[in-house]
Order: C-alpha cells, then structure tokens, then sequence
C-alpha cells in the first residue's frame, strides 16, 4: 500500500475513488462505505484511494482532548488494505493547512492534485477555513471539476449511527462487547512494554507495563485479553489491569498485561493487546494481600474468555 504525505499522486492514483474522513476505529459503518466503494470500484475499474488528517482536526484545535483515538495509524493502514483500499492520503493538520479556503481545497487540492471520479464523504462532512465548506459546496463544482459526490446514508446500529463516537462511549462505560460487535474486530491496543516498578511480579503476577498513549480510555478495570507479538509463536492468553492501580497511589494511566504461561523477557517490545472481556471495575484494596486474592478470582474468569 502507498502511503502520501502530500497531495502529488502518481498517475496511476488520479482518476480513483477517494473517501475522506477520520476513519478512526473502521466500523461497521466504515466498512458500509468501503463495501460500497468496492462495487464501484469493480464496476469503473478504478482504484479506491483515503484521505485522512494526522493530527485528528478536533484534536488539533482542542489541545485539551487526550486517549481519543480508537486506533493508531499502522492499525488503521492495515484495516484499510484489508478493505481494498490501495492507497492513502495522511496529509499533516497544521496551522496552514487549517487555514485553507474551501474553494481553494476544492480547485487547488480535489481537482488539479487528486482529480477524482468520485468522493465518497458523509452527510456531514465540513471542511476549509473555520469549517466554511460542506456537501452542499462540493456538489456546487460537480459539473466543473469532473467529479461525482456519493454520501450514502449512516448505517444505523441499535437504532443509533454506527460511529466512531459511539465506539468511545461504549469503551467509556465498559460495554465492551457492545465495542467490538461494533467494530467487527475486538478492540485492539498496540504499545511498546516499558519497565515498571515490578510491584506485580513481588505479588506473584508479573505484568507487562504498556502506556496506552493517546489510545481512548476505555473504562478502567480489570480484561481478559488475548497478546500478541512478532517472537511468540502464537497468540497468548492473559489478564489486563487498565487505570491508575489507586491500591498503591498511582496517577500514571497505565495497561498492565498478565500472560498465561509465558515466562520471557518482552521489554521494548510491541505488544498487540486485544480486549476480549470486561471483568470488573478497578478498586482500591486495603493491602497486597486483598488484591492477591481478588486478582485469583480474576484470573479464573479471564481464563474461560475465548
């Protein structure tokens, strides 16, 4: 897959479908509008192109906004390729960029950059200086700059619109199997292990410490998660604490990964981390001792998740 940090596409990516959006998570309704990307893409023999924004927009205007992301870049990548997607705009949200009219995106960028056959955007995708442009605006130069405008309408999922939002609510609140049907996948963390203070191995589970990044906070408790890494030979079972380990005042967020039957040294290395079951809320125990007996009483639970 080519990836482009600008807007100069080869030749042979001009004359594509390109989606634009944060596609952050690909949910079901992502994988509506790449389904129906494909039929297009089979039926005009064209190729299917993403434009996507690194920072997300909402969090370069809003400093403030941190663990908002469902997945990061390379998972992304990975999810699109697998939905045919062939190649990917990851164009830099900076200060300039933000500053472009929607008329000058629409003729300077869409049209003599990308020169599409069709844009596949949602309902109510904004854009341009202070989000003056809309769906409505590309439309408008339809007929003048060669382009068709498809926005199909939202999946709905439980009666709500499939989206990234409502992936992060769920996470949020701890419905994590609401997450996961949503995103057709289980929800997946990818983090380097970094040393800790090794309070897990005195209390006789010895955990891989991860920090979470800019991941969205699912709610803080206790997972079943299934682990993966380059130099094990398959993926093994564990348990997860995600949150601030309150019994022994801690203020870093932190995912501590307990692996079934694995005895090894994993440090600096990438871990992928998939959330299979939601367990229990974290809590503050009085002393080790308590957390040694709830955390057996965890494990057993963790261990029948499939």
């Amino acid at each position: 897959m080519k990836v482009y940090k600008n807007f100069n596409l080869i030749k042979s990516h001009k004359n594509s479908i390109i989606l634009i959006g944060n596609f952050d998570g690909i949910h079901l309704g992502h994988r509506k509008l790449f389904n129906l990307a494909k039929k297009f893409s089979a039926k005009f023999k064209i190729k299917i192109g993403v434009l996507t924004f690194e920072p997300m927009p909402k969090i370069f205007f809003n400093k403030s906004i941190k663990n908002f992301k469902i997945s990061n870049f390379e998972q992304k990548k990975n999810l699109l390729k697998n939905l045919g997607v062939e190649f990917i705009i990851n164009k830099k949200f900076d200060l300039n960029f933000s500053k472009t009219r929607s008329i000058d995106f629409i003729e300077k960028i869409i049209f003599k950059k990308l020169n599409p056959k069709f844009i596949f955007v949602s309902n109510n995708f904004r854009f341009g200086n202070k989000r003056e442009g809309n769906v409505a605006q590309l439309i408008n130069y339809e007929k003048k700059c060669g382009y068709k405008i498809i926005k199909p309408e939202p999946l709905k999922y439980n009666s709500k619109v499939a989206s990234s939002t409502l992936v992060r609510g769920y996470l949020e609140k701890g419905y994590l199997d609401k997450a996961n049907k949503l995103l057709k996948r289980n929800w997946t963390i990818v983090g380097k292990v970094e040393k800790g203070r090794k309070v897990g191995k005195k209390i006789g589970f010895p955990t891989c410490n991860i920090d979470i990044k800019d991941y969205v906070l699912a709610r803080p408790g206790v997972y079943a998660v299934r682990v993966n890494q380059k130099q094990l030979k398959s993926k093994l079972k564990g348990i997860a604490n995600l949150g601030y380990r309150p019994t022994f005042n801690q203020k870093k967020l932190l995912l501590e990964v307990h692996l079934f039957n694995y005895s090894g040294n994993l440090y600096n290395k990438y871990l992928s981390v998939e959330f299979l079951k939601f367990i229990r809320a974290e809590k503050k125990f009085k002393n080790a001792k308590q957390l040694q007996n709830q955390i057996k009483s965890d494990l057993l639970v963790a261990k029948k998740a499939s």
